[in-house]
């Protein structure tokens, strides 16, 4: 689940004052950036919780069903979280030529998880998430998302340490790498880092790929340029793909990827040769063979910000 930007200046609940017409109504407002933000009007609040590492809400929407919140910040919404969930997943999984090992660092809510496993060519899905009572709360109060992907044979399920986890795996043990984290703050700061992606580099396999969401470039550029040009250290093509994301608010949502071999040349008709063999042309709401490839076309006040000649 990504965090899209800093967080929130207006934490948590906000009630605000009833206006005759409504005389009471419970907000959450989120303010992303000091003079710009999003609120949702709120049916009911289904938890809040004081994790070791942050504080977690997870509440029922007017308009956008449950919503889960990290530090005050719009993580998902049951309503539009199959645009980052399947771009997030289904465009490395595409990109790369056979993945059969998989590596998710974060995505508490599952969504990721169960995507990965709708490749049947997946052998092995492991997802490291640092803090547990998300995965339990997002078991018990948002059951959609993730579906059955919890009892998978395939799928292993680790609370822990992403970075640790890394540090330790045997090298080329992983093809993909799915960073589902929030934004290069508080608990997710490290998995931004020099150290982290040359790790990174390490445990992917030859043809290895690796895919993290860099933020909403219209108000982050800093976040996609500066995540860009640190993996461009350690891998040698470096380069971003889009998605229309309606809760990110500011535009595209950026999905940095990196990789050991070239990504150039993908068409359609091959991903889509690939969907077929994979059972999922015409199982997914927003991906598609199309838009795939299209969304590595970047406009230019995106592409701007990645590193000259590593695509």
């Amino acid at each position: 689940m990504a965090t899209k930007t800093r967080r929130t200046q207006v934490p948590g609940v906000a009630a605000m004052q009833p206006d005759e017409a409504h005389m009471s109504e419970t907000w959450i407002e989120e303010t992303l950036y000091d003079n710009w933000g999003q609120r949702f009007r709120v049916v009911r609040e289904l938890a809040r919780v004081r994790s070791p590492f942050q504080d977690i809400v997870v509440f029922e929407s007017d308009s956008h069903g449950r919503v889960l919140l990290l530090d005050g910040v719009v993580q998902i919404t049951e309503r539009d979280e199959f645009v980052y969930q399947e771009m997030l997943t289904h465009v490395p999984l595409f990109s790369h030529p056979d993945p059969r090992r998989v590596l998710i660092i974060g995505a508490g809510d599952g969504g990721v998880l169960r995507r990965v496993l709708e490749h049947p060519g997946v052998e092995k899905a492991v997802m490291v998430e640092i803090d547990g009572a998300v995965i339990e709360l997002s078991k018990e109060h948002l059951p959609s998302i993730a579906q059955d992907a919890w009892t998978n044979p395939r799928a292993e399920v680790i609370v822990g340490d992403g970075i640790d986890y890394v540090a330790r795996a045997p090298d080329a043990s992983f093809d993909v790498i799915i960073v589902d984290s929030t934004d290069p703050i508080g608990v997710g700061e490290v998995l931004f880092t020099d150290s982290f992606y040359e790790q990174c580099a390490r445990v992917l396999s030859a043809q290895g790929l690796i895919v993290n969401q860099c933020g909403v470039p219209f108000m982050q550029a800093d976040e996609l340029h500066e995540t860009s040009l640190r993996r461009a250290k350690f891998f040698p093509h470096v380069s971003a793909y889009v998605a229309a994301v309606p809760t990110y608010v500011g535009g595209f949502m950026t999905l940095g990827i990196a990789s050991k071999a070239s990504l150039a040349g993908q068409d359609v008709q091959s991903v889509r040769a690939r969907a077929q063999a994979a059972g999922l042309v015409g199982k997914t709401q927003y991906w598609t063979p199309e838009i795939h490839v299209g969304s590595f076309n970047l406009p230019p006040y995106i592409a701007q910000h990645l590193p000259a000649g590593k695509a």
